[in-house]
């Protein structure tokens, strides 16, 4: 579904991607990890083109990701940001139908239908008319998610989507992201999460230095990393947490 090969980014002297090598299949479940500044938020970004990478080739469903093809390819791979990125005057409904209903040209009142089905999915449809100021962190990333639902992605990538929230709302974030991966939903997750990288992902990169230092099946990285950089860095998450 997704594939970067080689894939260079720098900005400025500084090389943040330096080569990365990366797959995801259609329906698996992919987290990054790694220690912050490794790269793992400018591949999302490279991926949804809110970053032009300086070399390499990233495809999606066999699409090369340039500026030509970036409309049809943000229809196809939604994207959840770590700092929800609502619009703060609109209400929750209106942020939701926002892209199907002025990017896409959807029917309103069908925008608003399917909408409430995905807000009532995550728990939101009673705060439908609700601003996003008047709701807590958990609530406005349900509504993220929500809002990513709305444009019947093929996948989703998600951008360290807990760790803006209070320790109390991570909980209802992993939920509906769980639900998802149970429902055959392709994800490319940035996470800290840790225990549940280990109970949801197919398969976990640990990113440093912006290359993919080891990846594998997940109970095996997470449990027996071969890298020693891997090791430290699991180390050092587990004891704060």
């Amino acid at each position: 579904m997704i594939t970067l090969e080689g894939v260079t980014k720098r900005f400025g002297d500084r090389h943040v991607l330096n080569g990365v090598d990366l797959t995801v299949a259609r329906g698996e479940v992919l987290c990054l990890i790694g220690p912050s500044g490794s790269g793992k938020s400018t591949v999302l970004r490279c991926i949804n083109g809110l970053e032009r990478h300086d070399g390499g080739t990233i495809r999606v469903d066999g699409t090369v990701v340039t500026d030509a093809s970036l409309p049809a390819i943000r229809r196809r791979v939604a994207m959840v940001f770590q700092r929800f990125n609502l619009f703060p005057h609109r209400t929750v409904l209106e942020n939701v139908i926002e892209a199907p209903v002025y990017v896409h040209g959807e029917p309103r009142a069908e925008a608003k239908a399917r909408a409430m089905d995905l807000l009532a999915r995550v728990d939101m449809a009673d705060h439908a008319h609700s601003l996003p100021h008047a709701l807590s962190g958990g609530q406005q990333q349900r509504v993220g998610i929500a809002r990513a639902l709305a444009l019947r992605p093929e996948a989703i990538l998600f951008d360290e989507p807990t760790s803006a929230l209070d320790p109390e709302r991570v909980g209802e974030v992993l939920a509906v992201m769980r639900e998802l991966a149970e429902e055959g939903m392709t994800m490319l997750i940035v996470t800290h999460e840790i225990d549940f990288a280990r109970g949801v992902a197919d398969r976990v990169a640990f990113v440093d230095q912006g290359v993919i230092a080891e990846q594998g099946v997940a109970a095996d990285v997470l449990t027996h990393p071969r890298e020693a950089r891997t090791a430290r860095f699991l180390a050092r998450v587990l004891h704060r947490t």
